[in-house]
């Protein structure tokens, strides 16, 4: 059994090796000063963020989900963007990566939305297994400059 919540202030220990993980897999780095005050805006109750944390029945944490609403210009109600995916190795094709993002999907209709989106690696091949299966490809490529 899985047990999928919403993300507390209380699970940060829990959460920041999922985040780590998650960081990992894309070999990126974050500044920890960046990691405390990403969680804080995703447990904080005053962004338009939030996330979910998936556990087992012993409490072991297997996976997290973070979710951004924002406007669009193309409908009256907000997008969601399902940010960030992760599961731990060993919990992986258990159903827990689908039913974070189905947490998302209810959080996102709860709030008006009228679209979840996501993005992910052309190399992601074992998570696209699963985004064919719970969304549709868009079809469009991304393009970005960092600043």
């Amino acid at each position: 059994m899985i047990d999928i919540q919403p993300l507390a202030s209380s699970d940060f220990q829990a959460w920041l090796p999922l985040w780590q993980g998650y960081l990992t897999f894309y070999k990126a780095t974050v500044a920890e000063a960046t990691t405390q005050l990403t969680f804080g805006r995703l447990t904080g109750g005053r962004e338009p963020m939030g996330g979910f944390i998936a556990r087992d029945a012993d409490g072991r944490a297997l996976g997290i989900v973070h979710w951004i609403l924002h406007r669009s210009c193309w409908t009256a109600g907000d997008y969601c963007y399902l940010q960030d995916l992760f599961v731990v190795p060993d919990g992986r094709n258990g159903g827990v990566g689908r039913q974070l993002i189905e947490a998302v999907y209810a959080a996102a209709a709860s709030h008006g939305c009228a679209r979840v989106y996501w993005l992910t690696h052309e190399t992601n091949h074992d998570a696209m297994k699963l985004y064919d299966k719970v969304a549709d490809r868009s079809g469009f490529l991304q393009y970005r400059k960092v600043l």
